[in-house]
């Protein structure tokens, strides 16, 4: 898929969180502009929230913006043929899946998920903290097409459905699909909807893919002081960045992540994975990067 070298403007990345409370220290949110200046930090008064961030999507990010959101917008559906296996309610693509975790979780607070993971169903094809697996939940979890795709890749993706451990996506998935859903009709999300020749669009991202990217070994993926940042920004092609008040994960996640979207965005074939099929795309969705 051919992509005009203007499409995109802006090119803004957001670290995610699950986290309990109505603000969240683990989002993050960088932006930056076509060329080669370092993305910056967006901040917000108090910190962000789940519902501000929601917000500076709708309303405040650029129009021509491609964003990517470090969480899984989907559950893993192609393996059995349903998100929940044996569920009448199980719904049948991703879309309806957001708007029944929205309905399930309408009286939780700061658009938390807390009410879907304890859904006697849902619950059934998680493992949850305290030592409850349900008894659907087989191995380290089930994974999406394009997490196996990862897996080739070198990577090492968590099954959204496992919610336990530092390296967990899943609760951070859960109240993502709350977001999605309540941009509908506001915000393309790709692969779910085409790419429109122009505006915003959305994207799943997985940060680590730009840590490898930019020379970082396996599990050495997380910056935590200036200089590794700009080495590793460099490598994408990028100035330095300015200085940051306090160096964290989330952070630097966040600006080396949006440098590597700028960098990445016009790769025909990263808007077209050869092992994702139309189904795929309505059910799962894929990780732009993964090709």
């Amino acid at each position: 898929m051919a992509i005009a070298p203007d499409r995109f403007g802006h090119f803004a990345a957001i670290d995610w969180s699950g986290a309990v409370g109505p603000r969240q220290s683990g989002i993050a949110v960088a932006i930056c502009t076509q060329g080669s200046a370092a993305p910056t930090l967006i901040t917000v008064e108090g910190g962000w929230s789940r519902a501000a961030a929601r917000d500076w999507l709708a309303d405040t990010m650029p129009r021509d913006t491609l964003v990517g959101l470090d969480l899984g917008p989907s559950l893993p559906f192609v393996d059995r043929g349903a998100f929940f296996p044996g569920w009448s309610d199980s719904p049948a693509d991703a879309r309806s899946l957001w708007a029944l975790v929205e309905r399930i979780c309408a009286d939780d607070p700061h658009l938390g998920a807390s009410s879907f993971v304890d859904h006697d169903e849902v619950a059934r094809h998680l493992r949850r903290h305290g030592g409850r697996k349900g008894e659907f939940f087989d191995g380290r979890g089930r994974l999406r097409v394009t997490e196996e795709a990862q897996r080739r890749q070198g990577l090492s993706p968590t099954s959204n459905l496992n919610l336990v451990g530092a390296a967990q996506v899943g609760k951070s998935s859960l109240t993502g699909m709350r977001v999605l859903h309540r941009l509908a009709d506001r915000i393309p999300v790709w692969p779910f909807d085409p790419l429109p020749p122009h505006g915003p669009t959305i994207v799943e991202i997985y940060t680590t893919i730009a840590a490898r990217a930019a020379g970082m070994r396996k599990g050495l993926s997380k910056i935590r002081d200036g200089a590794s940042l700009d080495t590793a920004l460099a490598a994408l092609g990028s100035a330095p960045h300015v200085p940051l008040a306090r160096y964290d994960d989330h952070a630097t996640d966040a600006i080396l992540t949006a440098a590597w979207l700028r960098s990445n965005a016009y790769r025909p074939e990263l808007w077209s994975p050869t092992a994702m099929t139309p189904h795929i795309a309505q059910t799962e969705g894929w990780t732009f990067g993964v090709s």
